[in-house]
């Protein structure tokens, strides 16, 4: 089963990292440059239909970019 991550800061939490990365970071501009939306109709024929849920392909993506890029 396809699994969607969907990113939500906890609202009174004392450390927030996104106030922590620069305005400039290179992973916040290009998460800003690209869409990975075009990942979830190429994979989901790889993925079953019962079970629990997978990994975000986006997520699995960004991992393999970060890990090539680093």
């Amino acid at each position: 089963m396809q699994g969607k991550k969907d990113y939500q800061e906890k609202l009174f939490a004392q450390f927030q990292l996104s106030e922590r990365i620069p305005k400039n970071n290179f992973y916040r501009r290009l998460k800003g440059a690209i869409d990975l939306g075009f990942l979830y109709p190429l994979t989901k024929g790889y993925y079953g239909g019962s079970g629990q849920k997978s990994i975000d392909p986006a997520v699995f993506f960004k991992l393999c970019l970060v890990g090539y890029l680093e």
